[in-house]
């Protein structure tokens, strides 16, 4: 039985993705020393959101995922982020390959609150291999192997590269998801108000609304 072992090298955003894209650089060696046909590999990527502290401004900004600071003892958790699939491609002993994780600016998505939410340091990373692994025995037959189960491999990504991913697309912008008719009001309101964009329009109903309470 061949046993892999992961590592998590280093990450980079992808300059030339259609849309944001972190790249991580992953190693993968055989233990004993063989040589591999091929792996089809499986990848979970999830936020291990208990291994780092909290400034306020993160936690009042991750009160909507996790509620308020003083019950987090309770409700501070791991985040799914993405699952990814690779195909690793022959290699003797250790080989590096990348492995792309997608970003989104869609906050409905639980790992896109957070990753917006925090500001500075590091976010603690737990990555989650499984799939099958391809090789031939002395005799020249076929084998095929399970990746265990405890495979796996952690690393604490920079938030700053995260925002270097978004600012690729978004150059300092957000996407506001809304449904059809929130967005016929503010179009409306827009154009009754003579406003130049979405941004004026937003300010002004916001200003009015602070101003009210």
């Amino acid at each position: 039985m061949v046993n892999l072992n992961f590592k998590i090298e280093g990450a980079e955003a992808e300059p030339f993705a259609a849309s944001p894209l972190l790249v991580f650089r992953l190693r993968v060696e055989t233990e004993p020393q063989r040589r591999v046909d091929s792996i089809m590999l499986n990848c979970q990527i999830r936020i291990e959101a208990t291994r780092r502290a909290y400034s306020a401004k993160e936690r009042e900004r991750l009160g909507e995922l996790f509620g308020a600071p003083e019950r987090w003892s309770e409700t501070l958790r791991s985040l799914l982020w993405t699952q990814v699939s690779t195909v690793v491609p022959r290699f003797e002993t250790e080989t590096t390959v990348r492995l792309g994780a997608p970003c989104t600016y869609d906050f409905c998505v639980a790992s896109a609150k957070y990753f917006y939410g925090v500001t500075e340091g590091e976010i603690p990373l737990a990555f989650l291999f499984s799939g099958s692994l391809l090789s031939k025995d002395e005799a020249g037959s076929l084998q095929i192997e399970q990746i265990s189960w405890s495979a796996e491999s952690n690393y604490r990504m920079p938030v700053a590269l995260w925002r270097e991913a978004m600012d690729m697309h978004y150059q300092n912008g957000v996407l506001l998801r809304l449904d059809a008719e929130s967005f016929e009001r503010l179009y409306r309101f827009k154009r009754r108000r003579g406003l130049l964009g979405f941004d004026d329009a937003l300010a002004a109903l916001l200003d009015s609304a602070e101003a009210d309470a």
